[in-house]
């Protein structure tokens, strides 16, 4: 029997317990609330005796926080002192954006096209990429958007400004090749504006002006060649910690989450802040139970109401599904020991550190503003990452479970909660913040850690991800109709 100690004394097991599962360390009579993070994470439905394991069943989910009761920019936390000096080598572009890496962009306007340009993208790699040794991937921008949608609905500017922040990457220098089909919906001069030069002679092809399929893939091929060889020049320089804006994302969550890997990369996002980088913590439904800790430290009352807009328009989004917040929690987060959403959001928005949340940025928004940042988006690691790329440079995912995750467009940094998964997967995480709960390491350490790790990796540091080639499809978020 597993024996542990709390402020009374000592509390038996009375059962197997799996690691990172919740134990009574009291009697908890029926309808008393239920506490993890001084939060109450539910309330008992029946009688639990001191030493029990506390499961999902066990509890009934709270209401989530009120949004028109919620403080707004009642606690804003003080600026913590800057952190000078910190730089890595980036790539910097004429529109004063930074690239962390030096890739090849293919934007495609509509899903029928993808299988051309991938293979096209594949013969790039093989027959013309590595005469130009200083770039670093090609990457075709392939999704399934862009026809037998209702493009003029009011949720089609979610998908559409996605792809066209993603197409302009900083990463691709922020002039893609467009390959369009033709008779799409999404037309290229829909999804570019009209003062980009993207649209100018020779960076669009329209495969149905060439003659065969052997014509589309020389025009592709030629156009290529020309990009490259520009891309080529490009050179790192050092660039201040400041031209970071780096996206955070949980996957695969567990208990153990909340207390290692997420408050670590808080610790990183405050050093970050302080540095003068942008940092973006997202994913709506495991921000939405713990809100009420996040609208004191917005920078103003109107960033808080901002906050507060989008946790609503979501709140309406899934009840228009006949859905609600507790679709959230998957298999696998309540394997790793995690109730509910409730007790997942506490342990998510660790990630967002300490510092005063400075800005919202809506789906799909770029986002502009220095500092902590608030850019909403699903929990769906796939729709997330790529809500995040319309913004971010760098990317880092924490996990519990675990997950192969990856990006092709930007470097994901691979942080796990529990020791015994960096072990598993030794060539698969990158940073090991389970040390924090054997006492191997603190949250300061693990934090530091990661904050120099970021600076080396958006310095052409390759990641376990980067290393295998690991980069999940993209998914734009498109809440509209589908015709």
């Amino acid at each position: 029997m597993a024996i542990i100690v709390n402020p009374e004394g000592f509390v038996t097991a009375r059962e197997h317990i799996p690691q990172a599962h919740k134990l009574a360390l009291s009697d908890i009579a029926a309808k008393e609330p239920v506490l993890r993070y001084g939060s109450v994470i539910g309330h008992a439905n029946r009688p639990i005796p001191a030493g029990s394991w506390v499961r999902e069943e066990m509890l009934d989910m709270p209401v989530p926080p009120p949004l028109d009761e919620l403080p707004l920019a009642t606690a804003v936390p003080a600026p913590q002192p800057p952190l000078e000096g910190y730089t890595f080598e980036g790539y910097r572009n004429p529109d004063g954006s930074t690239g962390t890496r030096n890739v090849f962009g293919i934007a495609t306007t509509v899903q029928c096209v993808a299988p051309t340009v991938e293979y096209a993208v594949r013969r790039i790699k093989t027959e013309i990429l590595p005469r130009f040794p200083n770039v670093d991937d090609v990457v075709a921008i392939t999704h399934s958007y862009g026809c037998g949608v209702a493009i003029d609905a009011p949720g089609a500017a979610v998908p559409i400004r996605t792809l066209q922040h993603i197409a302009t990457h900083a990463n691709f220098a922020g002039r893609p090749l467009v390959v369009s089909l033709g008779c799409e919906k999404l037309q290229p001069a829909r999804l570019f504006s009209s003062d980009l030069p993207i649209l100018e002679s020779g960076n669009v092809i329209r495969l149905q002006d060439e003659r065969g399929f052997g014509e589309m893939v020389s025009a592709i091929l030629e156009a290529a060649e020309k990009r490259l060889s520009q891309l080529d020049r490009r050179r790192r320089q050092t660039c201040p910690a400041s031209d970071l804006v780096v996206g955070l994302q949980c996957g695969g969550s567990d208990a153990f989450s909340g207390v290692t890997c997420n408050p670590a990369v808080g610790y990183a996002a405050d050093l970050l802040v302080r540095a003068g980088a942008t940092v973006m913590f997202s994913e709506v439904s495991e921000v939405r139970d713990a809100v009420h800790l996040l609208t004191p430290r917005a920078q103003t009352p109107g960033v808080a109401r901002d906050l507060i807009r989008e946790m609503r328009w979501y709140d309406e989004y899934l009840a228009a599904g006949r859905a609600d917040r507790s679709a959230n929690t998957t298999p696998g987060n309540k394997r790793g020991g995690l109730a509910n959403i409730v007790e997942k959001a506490l342990g998510s928005v660790a990630k967002a550190g300490s510092t005063a949340l400075r800005a919202v940025a809506s789906h799909g928004e770029k986002v502009t503003a220095n500092g902590l940042v608030f850019a909403a988006t699903p929990a769906s690691d796939f729709i997330c990452g790529t809500q995040q790329l319309a913004s971010m440079n760098l990317h880092v995912f924490t996990t519990g479970e675990g997950s192969p995750y990856g990006l092709a467009l930007v470097p994901v940094v691979k942080v796990s909660s529990r020791t015994a998964l960096a072990e598993k997967w030794h060539d698969l995480i990158d940073i090991d913040a389970g040390r924090i709960a054997t006492g191997q390491a603190t949250i300061e350490e693990v934090g530091w850690h990661l904050f120099h790790f970021i600076l080396e990796v958006a310095g052409g540091r390759k990641t376990w991800a980067e290393h295998w080639g690991l980069a999940n499809a993209l998914s734009p978020f498109n809440p509209g109709p589908v015709t």
